[in-house]
C-alpha cells in the first residue's frame, strides 16, 4: 500500500508553486509585439514631446510607436477615446497639464484618477512671467507693487477662459493679493500681437510658447515658475525665490494608461521613455522648446497628478472659475 503525502505537505508545495508562477498583471514575456498607439491629447508642445520619445521607442522596443493626434474639447476626446481602449499596453495616451484643468472646470464622460494608470511624466515646460517692456518693472516684488499702485488697471492675456494660463495667473493674483484683470485669447498665437504691442500687460505662458520674444527683446522676463531654474535661462529667477512660496506652474506632458494595465507592462513604457527623454540628441531638441525631461516614475506621477488636481481645484474655487 503506497504511503498518502501528508495534507500539510500538500499545501506547503502548493503555496512553493503559487510564488513561482507568474504573478497576476506581469509583464508578457514577449511585450511588445505589435505596434503601440500614442493617442496625443492636443496640442502643438505635446505633439513635439510626444514624438522626440515615439522614435527611441519605437528603436527600443523593436516596433512602430505610431502617434495618433486626437485634438479638441482641451484633450477630452483623447481622454474619453483612450479610456475605453484595451488595457494591454497597445494603447496608451499622451496627456499635459492642461487635461488636469479641464476635468477639474468641465463635466466629462472620463475620469483621469480611476480610467486611467500613471505611467510617467515625461517631460516640462516652466511658466515663465513675461510683462511688457514699457511696464516699469524687472522682478516680482516690483511688479506686485506696481500692481498695488494701480489697481484693476493692469491686464493679463491667457490662452482661454479656464485655461492652465489662466489658473496660473489667478494663482499669483491670490497668492500675491493683487488685482488683476483676465483677457481670454483663443491661444498664445491670438495673444501675442497684443503682447507685443502693450495693450497686453503680463502673461503667465509655457517657456516655448514666448521665449523667442523674450530672446530679442520684444518681451521682458520676469521670473520662472518652475522649482528651480531652467537651463535654457539660467539668470532667471525662480518665482519661489522672488518671494511667492510654493508657486510652481508647469505645462508637463506625461503618459497614462487604461486602467488594468498590466504593472510590467507599465514599467517597460515607463523605462523606455525614461531612456527616451535622456538622449542627447532628444535633450537637445526639447531644450529648443524650452523643455526638459523629467521621467518621473509611476508611483511620483501618481502623486504629482494629485497635487495638480489638489492646486487646480482650490484656484478654480477660490477664483470662482467656470469654463464658457
Amino acid at each position: 500500500m503506497k504511503e498518502r503525502t501528508p495534507a500539510g505537505v500538500i499545501a506547503a508545495l502548493t503555496a512553493v508553486l503559487v510564488l513561482l508562477a507568474p504573478h497576476a498583471g506581469a509583464q508578457p514575456a514577449t511585450y511588445p509585439t505589435k505596434a503601440i498607439r500614442l493617442i496625443v491629447a492636443s496640442g502643438a508642445g505635446l505633439d513635439f514631446v510626444a514624438r522626440q520619445v515615439a522614435g527611441p521607442m519605437s528603436e527600443a522596443v523593436g516596433q512602430t510607436v505610431v502617434v495618433d493626434n486626437r485634438a479638441g474639447a482641451s484633450g477630452s476626446i483623447a481622454a474619453e477615446l483612450a479610456a475605453q481602449a484595451a488595457p494591454d499596453g497597445y494603447t496608451v495616451m499622451f496627456l499635459s497639464a492642461s487635461l488636469v484643468v479641464y476635468g477639474i472646470v468641465s463635466k466629462t464622460r472620463y475620469d483621469l484618477y480611476r480610467d486611467f494608470a500613471p505611467v510617467t511624466q515625461a517631460a516640462a515646460a516652466p511658466y515663465i512671467l513675461t510683462v511688457y517692456p514699457g511696464l516699469p518693472a524687472t522682478t516680482v516684488k516690483e511688479l506686485i507693487a506696481y500692481a498695488k499702485s494701480v489697481p484693476t488697471k493692469l491686464n493679463y492675456s491667457s490662452t482661454g477662459n479656464a485655461s492652465l494660463a489662466h489658473l496660473a495667473t489667478e494663482l499669483f493674483r491670490i497668492s500675491t493679493g493683487i488685482e488683476l484683470v483676465h483677457v481670454p485669447y483663443k491661444g498664445v498665437g491670438a495673444a501675442l500681437p497684443d503682447m507685443l504691442a502693450g495693450r497686453i500687460h503680463m502673461s503667465f505662458l509655457s517657456m516655448g510658447s514666448v521665449y523667442s520674444q523674450v530672446r530679442v527683446g520684444k518681451l521682458k522676463p520676469i521670473a520662472i515658475a518652475s522649482a528651480t531654474r531652467a537651463k535654457i535661462a539660467p539668470d532667471l529667477p525662480t518665482m519661489i525665490e522672488s518671494g511667492v512660496p510654493g508657486y510652481i506652474v508647469t505645462q508637463w506632458h506625461g503618459m497614462l494608461a487604461p486602467r488594468g494595465t498590466p504593472q510590467g507592462v507599465i514599467e517597460r513604457l515607463y523605462q523606455e521613455i525614461a531612456a527616451a527623454v535622456k538622449q542627447l540628441e532628444v535633450v537637445k531638441r526639447l531644450a529648443l522648446d524650452g523643455t526638459e525631461g523629467v521621467a518621473s516614475s509611476p508611483r511620483e506621477f501618481a502623486a504629482h497628478l494629485r497635487n495638480e488636481r489638489e492646486q487646480w481645484t482650490k484656484v478654480v474655487q477660490l477664483a470662482n472659475i467656470r469654463a464658457e
